[in-house]
């Protein structure tokens, strides 16, 4: 089964919590703190797999969950980091987010792209020492990891592109300048799903993709639509094949002309790609006066007559091929960081139907709080004073008692201060 479209769900794991502890050793009746760091979370990591050619197997698993970083321990112990979890992806799988934002496009064996980071562990109590706190009972929850929804494409990496109509002669073709043995018949639709083949025999190989047929409204779902076209986005050169065959009931002219126009629809850049023209069919009686027609309706385009059945004007045609795209530089494909969650930098006093919310940066740090520990409150209210943050509630003039919510915690502003309650 041929699948190309599909949309998981990936989350990195938490963070550990960093622990509370002291020191508790023979003749050290009071040690001093000793609460270790919690463990990073994994991440989930997309890696390309040359021996796929297809995204089937998320059609039976579409979740995928890094494990979370276990806890700290006693005598500043580390908790352990999660495991990342691999993904294995075809060769031209693009990633994108559910706002359509490319995070990764992956088409070298081996390549590798971080979709989900994992949360880095909280901070233990070894780390909230001072001069004025010896014995801190305050430590940090682990970071939660990133989660998100996101939609994979596969497209084909191929050099060329074959198009046109049902039984134009594109799986023949492909099949006898390659080792592809597509299904061939004498109905419309024998390709149901996307053929590669490679050609060897004409200079440096090259790689020829052929796509379902196209009809007349193919870019609004006619026939099997456009939903393949997306497997020539990648190539750099298209072949468009056009029958020759004068017992079709359809003109020559009239079909070149219907392929040009459903490709840009689907995509003027498709449509302006290099194109070379090619008449097949060409051992069919009668075949000459549609060939003549086409020529003179394209002039000065050339056109090139073949027979993938006897041979005619196939190595004329491969070898211009391979002298074409030796002219058109090879597009380097997409590489992009991944966009993880944008960080506001700063905060924003805005006003809900409860109080007030602080958004922006300190919600990272509020989402490490462990709420519920007045100590551990304490320095979060400790930190947003260092932030200026009561200064910009005295800006925004709200009175005594509202509550000032960042994240999934809550402070009270009281006497002109931030208050544990």
């Amino acid at each position: 089964m041929f699948v190309d479209e599909v949309k998981i769900y990936v989350r990195g794991g938490s963070g550990g919590n960093g622990s509370v502890a002291f020191r508790r050793e023979k003749f050290v009746p009071n040690g001093g703190p000793a609460g270790g760091d919690g463990g990073r979370g994994g991440d989930v990591i997309l890696v390309v797999d040359s021996g796929l050619n297809t995204l089937m197997d998320f059609r039976q698993r579409r979740r995928y969950e890094a494990p979370d970083g276990a806890a700290g321990g006693n005598n500043r112990r580390y908790g352990k980091d999660g495991e990342d979890i691999l993904v294995p992806v075809p060769p031209g799988t693009v990633v994108t987010t559910e706002s359509g934002e490319v995070v990764a496009d992956l088409t070298l064996p081996g390549e590798t792209a971080v979709v989900a980071q994992g949360g880095r562990g909280g901070k233990g109590n070894v780390h909230f020492v001072s001069s004025v706190h010896r014995a801190p009972r305050v430590a940090e929850r682990g970071q939660p990891g990133e989660e998100r929804w996101l939609h994979l494409e596969l497209t084909l990496l191929a050099d060329v592109g074959l198009v046109g109509f049902p039984n134009a002669g594109k799986s023949t073709l492909i099949s006898r300048v390659s080792a592809a043995r597509p299904k061939i018949a004498d109905y419309p639709f024998t390709t149901l799903v996307p053929n590669l083949g490679v050609v060897a025999d004409y200079g440096d190989p090259f790689v020829l993709a052929d796509v379902p047929g196209l009809i007349e409204g193919a870019h609004a779902g006619s026939g099997l639509g456009d939903t393949f076209l997306r497997h020539l986005r990648r190539t750099r050169l298209i072949l468009h094949l056009v029958e020759m065959n004068p017992q079709n009931g359809r003109e020559a002219v009239s079909d070149c002309r219907i392929i040009e126009r459903e490709m840009a629809a689907f995509s003027r850049e498709l449509a302006e790609r290099p194109t070379i023209l090619v008449a097949t069919k060409m051992d069919l009686g009668g075949s000459d006066q549609p060939l003549r027609a086409l020529q003179q309706a394209v002039a000065p385009r050339l056109v090139f007559p073949i027979s993938a059945v006897t041979g005619q004007g196939l190595a004329d045609l491969m070898w211009r091929v391979r002298d074409t795209l030796s002219q058109i530089p090879i597009v380097e494909t997409v590489r992009r960081e991944v966009a993880l969650k944008p960080i506001i930098r700063g905060f924003k006093v805005v006003s809900d139907q409860d109080g007030v919310r602080l958004i922006g940066d300190v919600e990272d740090r509020a989402r490490m709080t462990l709420w519920g520990r007045r100590e551990a409150e304490a320095y979060f209210a400790e930190y947003l004073r260092r932030r200026g943050v009561p200064a910009a509630l005295r800006r925004a003039g709200i009175s005594e008692g509202t509550a000032v919510r960042v994240a999934d915690g809550t402070l009270y502003w009281r006497e002109g201060d931030l208050a544990v309650e």
